[in-house]
């Protein structure tokens, strides 16, 4: 049975499953969640995914939820450890690559995503952005690219000389940051975040997904 990953292309998070699945040729069909009809709140999405939120893959019965917990374990099991994932057994590389992990979620996406909920998806929901959070949001992300900028300069990518899942995790949520006129990643005031940005974004998986 072909792997169905259940989300919308419209999904940052969904986004970032599929540029995995592309980097490691793993066929999966798509199956789109229609937002305006609810369904990704109808009881049986609920059954599988508790927060009415996408994606979630079923990968022959096996169902799995969370983007970055879906990206492990299809790393894991097609292909990618040794190219997208450190052999588990190499306990250093292994946890470098968490520590990697743990810097996109905590010193990344914690504010990236919700300057893209202020300035992105509030508007098409007719909501007003708040103008206090984004400046505070945009200054914390500035000082924290400064810190990206430093680790960089001593590495090629985040956990090492080689690209992770960690380094494309930031995907969705960087490339929503230009959109936003937010160019810490591109305009070159942090040198190394640039060329390590332009090196992961520019990649055939992520062109893919996106059509660009």
């Amino acid at each position: 049975m072909v792997l169905k990953l259940y989300g919308n292309p419209m999904s940052t998070c969904t986004n970032r499953v599929r540029t995995v699945f592309e980097e490691l040729n793993v066929p999966y069909e798509l199956v789109v969640v229609d937002f305006a009809k609810g369904e990704h709140k109808t009881p049986e999405f609920v059954a599988v995914q508790p927060f009415g939120q996408v994606p979630y893959i079923d990968d022959d019965g096996f169902k799995l939820y969370e983007s970055r917990a879906i990206c492990r374990y299809v790393a894991l099991k097609y292909g990618g450890i040794g190219k997208l994932i450190p052999d588990p057994t190499d306990l250093q590389k292994t946890a470098l690559f968490e520590q990697a992990a743990s810097v996109e979620t905590c010193n990344f996406d914690a504010f990236a995503s919700v300057l893209a909920f202020e300035n992105v998806f509030k508007p098409l929901f007719g909501l007003e952005t708040d103008k206090a959070a984004v400046a505070h949001l945009t200054a914390t992300l500035d000082g924290k690219l400064a810190v990206y900028d430093t680790i960089l300069g001593k590495t090629k990518y985040l956990a090492g000389d080689e690209i992770t899942l960690a380094d494309l995790f930031h995907l969705p949520y960087g490339a929503l940051l230009a959109k936003q006129n937010i160019d810490f990643l591109e305009s070159g005031k942090y040198p190394n975040v640039t060329r390590w940005w332009k090196d992961v974004s520019g990649r055939a998986s992520w062109k893919k997904v996106t059509g660009a």
